[in-house]
């Protein structure tokens, strides 16, 4: 009798890591890349990440290297970023956060429901990185049709990224030199990227059955 109990012990025991086991690699996976700076070992990392940005580009016609170095301004790739917080009384008692930004792309709520809208993707998630890559080459994209900017211009996409379409078109980004500045930033890494992207793409295009025997 005993060695039933046993038995039966063992295997409710091994049903249970088998349930509970991917829940720990998907607690895991949230966490940001550990070279931020090199965008090949950020994907050799998080291979499913590149998987994600291709289908991007495929999607949407957006270079991979430029949602990429939005993505890392913005969120520096935690799925949880948040703007900081608002205070009141003498700055004491916190009061919410500054903006709705959220997530990967720190998309705000009110465009990121005009993404799920447009492209019928109820169940996005922010904190989702397929999701947020695929939300950025939406807006990059319709950067491009509002605004005339190129797909491959970080420097200005990025403008019309932290300023609206809207805010772009009136120049608001001009009476805000830091704003500038860090725009330039995003587009020095974007090229940075794109030249890192251009030695590693063709290894990170392999199959996992080729990987196997690589």
């Amino acid at each position: 009798m005993q060695n039933k109990f046993t038995e039966k012990n063992k295997k409710f025991k091994i049903i249970f890591a088998a349930l509970i086991a991917p829940l720990f690699l998907s607690a895991c996976s949230v966490s940001p890349p550990q070279n931020t700076s090199d965008i090949c070992d950020i994907f050799f990392e998080k291979r499913d990440w590149y998987d994600a940005a291709k289908d991007m580009q495929e999607k949407w016609g957006v270079p991979i290297h430029v949602p990429m170095s939005m993505m890392y301004q913005e969120s520096s790739f935690r799925a949880k970023a948040r703007p900081p917080k608002d205070y009141y009384f003498f700055g004491l008692i916190p009061w919410g956060h500054v903006s709705t930004a959220y997530g990967y792309s720190q998309a705000k709520t009110p465009t990121w429901d005009d993404y799920v809208r447009e492209t019928d993707n109820s169940w996005a998630d922010r904190t989702d990185f397929d999701d947020a890559i695929d939300f950025m080459g939406w807006f990059i994209s319709k950067t491009h049709k509002t605004n005339k900017v190129s797909k491959w211009d970080a420097e200005k996409q990025y403008l019309n990224y932290h300023e609206g379409w809207g805010g772009f078109k009136r120049g608001s980004y001009k009476k805000k030199p830091w704003l500038g500045k860090v725009a330039k930033t995003v587009q020095s890494r974007a090229l940075i990227y794109a030249q890192q992207l251009k030695t590693c793409e063709e290894e990170l295009s392999k199959g996992w059955f080729w990987r196997l025997f690589s």
